[in-house]
């Protein structure tokens, strides 16, 4: 017998279904693109920004993350049945579209026909298998939404349409299959090649071939019409982030990661800065609205959300999405919530787990900047007091600046104003200058570096905050005006590089300095003494010690170094015990995105909530590379009243213990 089937059969191939066919597809097409139009008239609201650079590498993310479905799946369960749905599901498809141009094209204009032979033994099994899998994950997917539905997600009207909307479009697509098959097939080792269609077929057989005909040809148009449906409903649905979420993979931030874009603050024909209106953020901005498939990913990992603060980022996204096509003249900051908006750490959680690459952080940032540059309000008295003390004395602590560098004294350091010839420049930051836990840091990391033979140099009281927890509280004004000085500073020195103790200066000296100018290269201290360790510099002893490990946002998250630190604690005999939210999934220390100058009123404490984890592991000792995170955890522990079981420190302070 012949390997094939006949195509269209029983509804024949002629004008009669050809060209109501081609009709109401190109109709849907036409109603689908013009809908589409009309929303890319609405992401024109926002500001240009380029997006199409390094076209290479956003094609091949694009390629990667749709057909790979790779950030679909890093969330194992519910992304994996997703994953799943959509290769079947896209499998179906291309096997349409090679029916088609068989059918329409090589077949009727030059009588080639490829879906015949082995070719189409595959062909038939694996369409077959696809549907069935795709069915199968559509149900799980029902039944996660709807019967064991997790906090938080929610469920509208959309939902309903588009699981009904594919079942009935699975289901009787194997209809017509099992209809054809009871007909053409019975009997013949071919049908064991649709497995799937063969149950329909078997099913169905006792009908008779005229009523399976007359079934076969209503279901086949009704299947037509479901399609057809589908096609014109995606932009009028959530089911848009077919293209959307694609289309964003190539329009994301390649980097550097965190890194914030610049404002002309000389620029005097600006009216404003910020964003307290739609048309204040960029096109990106407002095409993560419609991107964004209410996961609820970012939601999950936002530490402000799980300590019951009123900020999630999926809803300040659709809040946006809802001002730009629903309200355009709405006021961004009163849409989203003040309290919302001050309650980011800027740790990056939800944009690193976001299956759709949305920018949250940015967003908040510009609100920010807006209400800070334009209104001149902060989330408490204690913040704008912070600011004030930062103008006057280069810190927030409000410490006189001459006293910054009185720490390094006692130990032979020299500041470069003195003795300009050093191999780096410890850019020192404001908590191990003047915090007298955090000097410690300081002190342990420049031992380290003599015991290596490495000669350090600091600014002393020339230097000052590198202004990251004023700009991401969003004083880009106060940012741009101590960066500056620390630029010029630095550069005027001849410095050959820069290393910091703390992951905010190292951030933002080696990505955000560099729209003012600086070039040189700049290490956070665990990549710098885990190469000091590798070349036989740096020897410590391996002294037994049972701990866990904080991955700070800004060493983690923000400049993915994982694992140059552990590198550092097991070279120093550490045995760490890893907290559940490790690595990528760490959770915040609170003090990120500026809120280390202000006070945490709302919710529960995140600090609280982060030793509280580290408690669980059992080990007496929690080793972090961040003066912000110990002095939160610090804060912590007696918060929560842990000060027998849970003692902090910092790897510098370890491996100092340790030097041989």
């Amino acid at each position: 017998m012949e390997i094939s089937r006949e195509i269209y059969w029983n509804v024949g191939h002629g004008v009669g279904t050809l060209l109501p066919m081609y009709l109401l597809t190109f109709a849907a097409i036409a109603v689908l693109a013009s809908a589409f139009m009309r929303r890319i008239k609405v992401y024109k609201q926002g500001q240009p920004v380029d997006r199409l650079d390094q076209l290479p590498i956003r094609i091949t993310n694009l390629a990667k993350n749709v057909l790979l479905q790779s950030k679909v799946t890093l969330v194992k369960g519910p992304g994996l049945v997703h994953g799943l749905f959509f290769w079947g599901f896209f499998l179906l498809f291309l096997g349409t579209c090679l029916i088609v141009i068989q059918a329409d094209f090589t077949d009727l204009l030059f009588g080639v026909k490829f879906l015949e032979g082995n070719f189409y033994l595959f062909f038939s099994v694996v369409l077959d298998l696809a549907g069935l899998v795709a069915l199968v994950m559509l149900g799980s997917l029902f039944v996660r939404r709807y019967f064991v539905r997790p906090d938080g997600l929610e469920t509208i009207k959309d939902d309903a349409i588009i699981h009904g909307l594919l079942f009935a479009i699975l289901i009787s697509g194997f209809v017509i299959e099992g209809a054809r098959m009871a007909v053409t097939e019975m009997g013949t080792s071919l049908a064991f090649w649709s497995p799937v269609g063969l149950v329909f077929a078997k099913g169905m057989a006792g009908l008779g071939e005229e009523h399976l005909r007359s079934l076969h040809r209503l279901t086949w148009w009704f299947h037509l019409l479901l399609v057809m449906a589908f096609i014109v409903l995606i932009p009028f649905t959530k089911l848009r982030h077919i293209f959307t979420t694609s289309l964003n993979y190539l329009f994301e931030d390649l980097g550097p990661t965190g890194k914030l874009v610049s404002i002309d603050m000389e620029d005097e024909e600006a009216e404003s800065f910020g964003a307290a209106a739609i048309t204040d953020l960029t096109w990106k901005d407002i095409f993560d609205a419609d991107a964004c498939t209410q996961c609820k990913r970012c939601q999950d990992r936002c530490p402000a959300y799980n300590t019951d603060k009123p900020l999630s980022p999926m809803k300040i996204v659709n809040q946006i999405g809802e001002v730009a096509f629903e309200n355009p003249k709405a006021n961004l900051i009163e849409t989203c919530d003040k309290d919302a908006i001050w309650a980011c750490t800027t740790c990056l959680a939800c944009q690193d787990i976001c299956p759709a690459s949305i920018e949250h952080v940015k967003k908040i940032i510009d609100m920010r900047r807006n209400m800070v540059l334009m209104e001149g309000e902060f989330p408490g008295e204690e913040v704008m007091t912070a600011m004030e003390q930062t103008e006057v004395n280069g810190n927030p602590l409000g410490l006189g600046y001459a006293s910054r560098g009185d720490w390094a004294e006692e130990i032979g350091i020299k500041p470069l104003s003195e003795d300009p010839d050093v191999d780096i420049l410890y850019f020192v930051g404001c908590y191990a200058s003047f915090d007298k836990r955090n000097i410690k840091i300081a002190k342990s990391f420049v031992s380290l570096c003599q015991a290596a033979g490495i000669k350090v140099g600091i600014l002393g009281k020339e230097e000052k905050c590198c202004g990251e927890p004023m700009r991401k509280m969003g004083n880009e004004y106060l940012y741009q005006s101590l960066a500056l000085e620390n630029v010029e500073l630095i550069k005027g020195y001849n410095v050959k590089k820069v290393v910091t103790t703390c992951p905010h200066c190292f951030s933002t000296l080696a990505k955000d300095y560099q729209d003012l100018g600086l070039e040189i290269e700049v290490e956070s201290y665990t990549v710098f003494l885990e190469d000091l360790l590798k070349t036989g510099k740096l020897k410590v002893n391996a002294e037994e010690l049972h701990c866990t490990y904080h991955d700070s946002c800004y060493l983690g998250r923000h400049n993915d170094i994982y694992d140059a630190p552990r590198s550092l604690i097991k070279a120093a005999g550490g045995q760490i015990t890893e907290m559940d939210k490790n690595r990528a999934e760490a959770f915040c220390c609170s003090a990120g995105g500026g809120r280390i100058m202000a006070e945490e009123k709302l919710g529960d404490r995140i600090n609280i909530q982060r030793v509280k984890m580290a408690v669980e592991t059992g080990a007496p000792t929690l080793l972090s590379n961040c003066p912000f995170c110990l002095t939160m955890f610090e804060d912590g522990v007696k918060g929560a009243n842990v000060e027998d079981k849970l003692n902090t420190k910092d790897i510098a302070e370890v491996l100092a213990e340790r030097l041989i």
